[in-house]
């Protein structure tokens, strides 16, 4: 076997790889949507790791944290880990006066989740063009009243405006809507783990 041929194997298995994840995470964003969720940011101690806030409450973070979690990727570790080496890259201090990592709250504030995504995943174009937004794409704004929002794409496009739909709790709960171009979209990233476990097969 040569090289270049074993260049495509891995090219094929890279590219299956990103197909099986860009499924995966969509379905677990549409089961997000089935829940009754009540809008609630309260700060909660919770266990480490893989920590929760009760079922029957979250905020827009928590739609992300809990799909990647069916995966079987957890956020709340992932963050606090890197925010215990590189603290001083994160806005914890510059914004909510901290001094060191958080393990209960960290992971669900959009400012940090975009500064870990930036770091670990692939930070893309802040784009006017829907066809620029994928299926497992994750999508930050700002709202009106300077507060930050977080939503991933889906597959599915609202059939007036041909944009992809976005998983996101604004505050009803999760749902899927045609948020995107909505607000100022402050963040455009892929987060895609190197391995994940599918809890729905």
């Amino acid at each position: 076997m040569t090289r270049f041929t074993v260049f495509l194997l891995s090219l094929l298995s890279v590219n299956a790889y990103a197909a099986s994840f860009d499924d995966d995470i969509v379905a677990a964003l549409l089961e997000r949507t089935t829940h009754n969720v009540t809008y609630d940011g309260s700060y909660r101690s919770i266990a480490y790791p893989g920590g929760d806030v009760p079922a029957n409450v979250g905020v827009c973070t928590d739609v992300v944290i809990r799909s990647y979690r069916i995966l079987g990727i957890d956020l709340q570790k992932l963050v606090h880990e890197d925010m215990l080496k590189s603290f001083e890259l994160y806005p914890s201090k510059r914004i909510w006066g901290l001094t060191k990592p958080d393990k209960n709250i960290d992971h669900r504030r959009v400012p940090n989740l975009q500064v870990y995504f930036k770091r670990h995943g692939q930070e893309l174009t802040k784009s006017n063009n829907a066809s620029d937004y994928k299926a497992g794409d994750i999508v930050t704004w700002m709202l009106s009243g300077n507060l930050p929002h977080i939503g991933m794409v889906i597959k599915e496009q609202d059939t007036r405006s041909g944009s992809p739909l976005i998983v996101h709790n604004i505050g009803r709960g999760p749902e899927k809507s045609d948020i995107l171009f909505a607000y100022k979209i402050t963040g455009h990233y892929r987060f895609v783990p190197k391995k994940h476990t599918n809890s729905f097969n």
